[in-house]
């Protein structure tokens, strides 16, 4: 397999991908990640993960000479039909886990790999159903107080403390944590 990238700043995701046997560089991009209304749900994510990766492609190719994969991914949490986004302060967090408080909400990753010679382009949406259990109002504010939910979708994580709020999942569990590695090799597999 030509070197892969891995176009992201999250720690979560190279870890995943370490853990997976790749190897790679990380080149994070920026790009902005406010969605395509005019796209419905699945179609917003994959737009940010593609959109990432055209960003990515032509800062690397400035500094490569031999052909590389670029992988992205974007994680989302649906409810409502809705993705809920990062919360902006701790009250916006208590109110997005007030709504997911014994309910369950879909967990979405768009992965995108691109070929830097061919540009050739693949991506793919992976789904986890998450249910949470009633939570009281300390248990929520004991869980802002730690910090961890200031930077998450959805508000929690569920390789931290916010696994505790988790009754079951549906799917693939590294999904939820931002990479679903299964769809991830399958994806690069066909490069």
């Amino acid at each position: 397999m030509k070197p892969l990238v891995l176009a992201s700043k999250s720690p979560r995701r190279k870890q995943l991908l370490s853990e997976a046997g790749f190897s790679f560089d990380v080149v994070p991009v920026k790009i902005s990640e406010i969605p395509n209304k005019n796209l419905n749900v699945n179609e917003q994510i994959l737009d940010i993960a593609r959109r990432k990766a055209r960003a990515a492609l032509p800062l690397l190719k400035a500094s490569r000479t031999e052909p590389f994969i670029v992988l992205t991914a974007d994680t989302e949490v649906i409810f409502g039909g809705g993705p809920l986004g990062k919360p902006q302060d701790r009250e916006d967090a208590y109110r997005i886990l007030r709504l997911l408080s014994g309910k369950y909400h879909e967990v979405l990753t768009a992965v995108c790999a691109v070929e830097s010679s061919s540009g050739k382009e693949l991506s793919h949406v992976e789904t986890t159903k998450v249910y949470f259990k009633n939570l009281s109002d300390a248990e929520i504010w004991t869980y802002i107080d730690t910090g961890e939910p200031m930077d998450k979708a959805g508000a929690y994580g569920i390789q931290g403390q916010g696994r505790t709020f988790v009754e079951r999942i549906e799917g693939p569990f590294d999904n939820v944590v931002g990479l679903p590695v299964e769809a991830v090799k399958n994806l690069l597999s066909k490069f």
